[in-house]
């Protein structure tokens, strides 16, 4: 099943290509958009040794020249050292405004491409080839690229939008499974967001912690709702002045988990779940929402297989004092995404530390 989704934008609208067999068409889908000649795709050695000769293949049948960099899988190298690695690649390959840089792998590899093409002769053309289900529903697009400080998460960063997202769900088949449960937990985060069907669609299924185990009706749904939604809430609110901040639900915490465990211990879609587990427990701390509807998220995030407790010997007190290094952080408050009700949220300020405190005690 193909599908088109518009990102709409002021100055640079875009399309989400959903289609199968679609990294196969990866360069003809680019000649449309009146690029350079020259484009240096960035990947990982896992996704690489699946789909990079694939990839190539097709950006060369449509006449674009290819060079490649190929950098260590994992967020914990979302580094200022990572981004040096494709910007001596660029200055070896004499990149030039109308170059493109194409990204493909997961939202690691999408962000610091993204950054690196933002700043690199202070911008030029970027691609989204993303290759797991975190990446396609969320990552991908919207423009949010950077990398990571040791004392928080993207911290460096720019807004810089793609050219093009284009999804191939047919390269979900080699995504491992801690994977593609990490990229539920975002779906997910749209139901409890945005999309109160894409949530009841869900609770209808049996399995959702194995891609093999859902229907691929659902797995089509799954993608063009997650999709829509993103895009949605991006076109009404590009660089998160307000609307767009809903999409950090589960983030505020979740980042605080990732940071504190040096990037390598929790994937950050599991992180984004606990974040969830938190933020739904607060929002009924502070009666905003019910406890009958938190465990109704609750169970989905436990059907997809996600933690829904803190990992063992996280310092309290250090994941509090983290939650002030967030981007999200306004005049030294702490900004929460909370549920009202399924399929709505607000952003609120007004959570006192002693609530987070006991929320988080609650998930030791």
């Amino acid at each position: 099943m193909a599908s088109t989704i518009k990102v709409n934008l002021p100055q640079q609208s875009y399309d989400i290509a959903i289609a199968p067999g679609g990294l196969d068409r990866l360069g003809e889908s680019m000649v449309g958009l009146k690029l350079g000649k020259k484009v240096l795709l960035v990947s990982n050695p896992t996704v690489f040794q699946h789909y990079g000769q694939r990839a190539i293949a097709s950006l060369q049948t449509a006449d674009f020249e290819v060079v490649s960099c190929i950098l260590p899988d994992g967020e914990n190298y979302k580094t200022l050292e990572s981004l040096q690695k494709i910007y001596d690649v660029a200055v070896e390959n004499r990149l030039e405004r109308s170059s493109t840089m194409v990204a493909l792998g997961g939202g690691v590899i999408g962000d610091m491409t993204g950054f690196a093409a933002a700043t690199w002769l202070r911008g030029i053309n970027f691609v989204q080839v993303p290759t797991t289900l975190l990446a396609m529903v969320d990552a991908a697009i919207g423009g949010k690229t950077g990398v990571n400080h040791p004392q928080g998460k993207n911290l460096i960063g720019a807004f810089h939008q793609p050219g093009l997202v284009l999804i191939d769900p047919e390269v979900l088949q080699t995504l491992p499974v801690r994977e593609f449960r990490a990229g539920m937990a975002e779906v997910i985060k749209y139901g409890v967001i945005w999309d109160a069907q894409l949530f009841a669609e869900l609770e209808a299924s049996q399995h959702l912690d194995a891609m093999g185990d859902m229907k691929s009706e659902l797995i089509d749904s799954i993608l063009v709702r997650s999709c829509q939604a993103k895009a949605d809430v991006v076109s009404k609110d590009e660089k998160e002045a307000g609307l767009r901040a809903i999409l950090n639900y589960g983030h505020t915490i979740g980042h605080a988990v990732e940071s504190l465990t040096g990037y390598t211990q929790v994937l950050h879609g599991e992180a984004v779940a606990i974040g969830m587990v938190a933020a739904g427990q607060i929002a009924v701390e502070l009666g905003m929402w019910t406890q009958q509807e938190t465990e109704r998220q609750n169970v989905l995030i436990e059907k997809a297989g996600l933690p829904t407790k803190l990992p063992a010997g996280l310092d309290i007190e250090a994941t509090i004092e983290a939650l002030q290094i967030d981007k999200k952080v306004k005049a030294g408050k702490v900004r929460f995404v909370l549920p009202t009700q399924i399929g709505v949220v607000k952003v609120t300020d007004q959570v006192p530390s002693d609530t987070i405190r006991q929320v988080l005690r609650s998930m030791q």
